[in-house]
């Protein structure tokens, strides 16, 4: 031990390890304080005295002021530091809030005396990126109330039926309603459950609202989280597979439509046609097309390869929430506020046909012949396609209707409610099978 550093340690009673600074990832460490305190006032939608947080690379660039946001090493020429510890209230970063708790100071004093490094992959990549994917906390072993269930679905063989719950799915038994697993380790809400096409995989909408949103594959047979995507800054709102299974349409809050790669959740393609939120997107049967409905009040269809725009429908004149393609891919059937289903001529985006409910309509689902529609009026309605006209009503559920399933081979109709109750019926008669109340 050098004679100094031997000194210190007898007369004052320190380690001489304690004078180093403990190395501060930016990735884990300061990029979720600086997303959950900074990027709003900070960001590309709104960027205060012209500084920007949302990247490290405008992490790193000064402001309007001049003056250096951070420097390597050195804590008095760091002005992002001195915000976050001057006593001038005028000064004081964050300017809206309570100032940052002493930990989430000591984390930023740290990294930066310790060099400031980036550890992400793309310096210019946005910071909820940069940060790791979240290991969830495990849901309640007890719901100690009902929550609202936004999406259900068949497993393929339809022995077991998928719905949404609180950081999981809940899986239940079509047989006879009871609970059979709980597969953990997702996003606080959940707003779409894709089976894949062969049955081995569930594409998994979440997120957080106006925090977070991805997709989250999950092995059937295991239960197991084994791949994480499309992370953004909102929820994801739909995710579908496509019909060869092999890449997945995303929709979300964002007002972006991603495709994926099924088997890597790596992006391919992203289409920004939409103004505001994506509720639901949809293959054609081909997998040729894609079909997107929106809160902008419109609903647009794309070739699936090149993402090019092929026709754009604001028929509804209010938000879009469901949509599907005809059996023969030639025409549209999209549902939303208005409380009315309209079937339009992809060619010349020609309304051919309307249908009324008593609510909103949501997410659409159905066969060849058939499309199924979740309501707000407490019905799922059944819309004979060669009529064009309501065929039947399954009735019961106690609030709306935020999903549906159909299991043709088994001849099943599932629906999901906001209170939280599940409820099964014979497709062909509409008479209940159970119901229940979708809760641990």
């Amino acid at each position: 031990m050098k004679p100094f550093l031997l000194i210190c340690t007898i007369v004052f009673g320190c380690s001489p390890l304690a004078v180093a600074v403990d190395a501060v990832s930016f990735r884990s460490q300061v990029a979720p304080v600086l997303i959950e305190n900074c990027v709003a006032c900070h960001g590309a939608k709104k960027a205060e005295g012209g500084y920007r947080i949302d990247t490290f690379e405008y992490l790193m660039k000064s402001g309007d002021s001049g003056a250096a946001p951070v420097t390597a090493e050195k804590l008095d020429a760091s002005e992002l530091y001195r915000r976050l510890v001057t006593a001038d209230h005028s000064e004081r970063m964050p300017s809206d809030s309570e100032p940052l708790a002493p930990a989430q100071v000591e984390l930023v004093k740290n990294w930066i005396s310790s060099g400031a490094a980036f550890d992400g992959e793309k310096p210019g990549d946005p910071l909820y990126l940069v940060v790791p994917p979240a290991e969830y906390p495990d849901p309640p072993a007890k719901y100690s109330a009902p929550i609202p269930i936004a999406s259900v679905a068949f497993s393929l063989d339809g022995s077991q039926i998928y719905a949404a719950g609180y950081h999981e799915l809940t899986c239940w038994s079509t047989a006879d309603g009871t609970l059979l697993n709980r597969i953990k380790n997702i996003g606080e809400r959940v707003y779409a459950i894709s089976v894949s096409p062969d049955g081995t995989r569930l594409a998994v909408g979440c997120g957080t609202p106006g925090k977070s949103g991805e997709v989250r594959i999950v092995d059937t047979a295991s239960g197991k989280v084994i791949h994480i995507g499309c992370r953004t800054t909102d929820v994801v709102l739909d995710v579908v597979y496509s019909p060869n299974g092999q890449r997945l349409a995303v929709g979300g809050a964002d007002g972006l439509i991603r495709i994926v790669d099924a088997q890597t959740c790596q992006e391919l393609q992203i289409i920004a046609s939409h103004a505001d939120w994506v509720n639901a997107v949809c293959w054609s049967a081909d997998g040729k097309q894609l079909a997107s409905a929106s809160r902008d009040k419109s609903a647009k269809v794309y070739s699936s390869e090149t993402g090019e725009l092929s026709t754009s429908y604001a028929g509804h004149g209010a938000s879009v929430r469901g949509i599907a393609f005809s059996a023969d891919g030639l025409q549209i059937l999209s549902v939303g506020d208005d409380k009315k289903l309209h079937r339009w001529s992809i060619e010349g985006a020609k309304k051919v046909a309307e249908v009324t409910f008593g609510g909103t309509a949501f997410k659409l689902a159905g066969g060849m012949d058939y499309v199924l529609v979740p309501s707000a009026d407490k019905l799922v309605h059944r819309v004979d396609l060669q009529k064009n006209q309501e065929a039947m009503k399954y009735e019961g559920l106690p609030d709306w209707a935020l999903g549906t399933a159909v299991h043709p081979v088994s001849g099943h109709v599932v629906a999901c409610s906001i209170n939280g109750e599940l409820r099964l019926w014979k497709a062909a008669e509409g008479t209940l099978i159970r119901n229940w109340i979708g809760m641990p």
